[in-house]
């Protein structure tokens, strides 16, 4: 935390919006926190709240478009990506989906404040085709919001945090060691859950090819094609497999129910 404080004080506007690009990028860097040390430096005189916000904005902006673009040109192929950290990388997508869903075009102006959903949202919304002006001033207002957020905090609570840091530095070596093990333990944890899941990783799989030869077959009868595509990818007037039935992948637990028993059954989604 120190050297962060100590970054921002000597490298000023440029730090802060390279911290706070690298965060829009994906990379876990705490931008709060540099906009925390933005608004301390501001309240000592060292720098300007209005431009300590200006520059966090564009880097978050640019960081954002960014993601925006990467998101509509791969797809889910990003999200899949971003998510690799998680237990279970379709799970995250659907979660981070189901919060746009839910909460609509609102969710680009809140999800700096959610801790995952700050870096979905945006490839997510490309992914989605949202058209890039709207995007860009739901993701401005966002943006403003949370600078604006974290920067009065650091100007109001400027000694709190001159004196949080003081105690790092004079903790020192201690914080470091109490830094490394809880590292070490969360890697730890990380480990035995994928361990714990791994069989859950494992899902079957079967060539286009193979299926289309079972479809025309004599036992083609005797199996079910199903459509499991999230919101925003299945057009009820979309091109789909001949004969595929829908769910909803979203009311899981109930779609289930209404699949036959006695069938082969084969998924596809996007």
């Amino acid at each position: 935390m120190t050297d962060l404080f100590t970054l921002i004080a000597h490298h000023g506007y440029l730090a802060v919006f390279l911290v706070v690009l690298a965060e829009s990028l994906g990379v876990p860097f705490p931008a709060a926190l540099a906009l925390i040390a933005g608004g301390a430096a501001a309240a000592s005189g060292t720098l300007h709240a209005y431009w300590v916000c200006v520059f966090a904005i564009l880097g978050m902006l640019l960081g954002d478009s960014v993601m925006f673009m990467l998101g509509r040109h791969t797809g889910w192929a990003l999200l899949g990506f971003l998510c690799k950290v998680s237990i279970n990388p379709e799970t995250c997508i659907l979660r981070s989906a189901e919060t746009f869903y839910r909460r609509g075009k609102v969710t680009l102006i809140v999800a700096k404040f959610l801790p995952g959903v700050n870096t979905m949202a945006p490839p997510l919304a490309g992914s989605m085709k949202m058209p890039y002006h709207q995007f860009v001033w739901l993701d401005l207002v966002g943006a403003s919001l949370y600078a604006v957020a974290y920067c009065v905090l650091g100007f109001l609570f400027r000694d709190f945090v001159v004196a949080i840091t003081r105690g790092f530095q004079t903790a020192g070596r201690l914080v470091e060691i109490v830094v490394l093990l809880a590292l070490f333990a969360y890697l730890a944890y990380r480990i035995s859950v994928y361990y714990r899941h791994r069989i859950y990783r494992v899902v079957p799989r079967v060539q286009v090819e193979e299926l289309a030869r079972k479809l025309k077959s004599e036992d083609g009868g005797n199996l079910v094609v199903v459509d499991v595509r999230s919101h925003g990818y299945y057009d009820s007037g979309g091109a789909r497999i001949k004969g595929s039935i829908r769910i909803e992948p979203n009311n899981l637990e109930q779609e289930v129910k209404t699949l036959p028993m006695d069938k082969d059954i084969y998924v596809y989604c996007t």
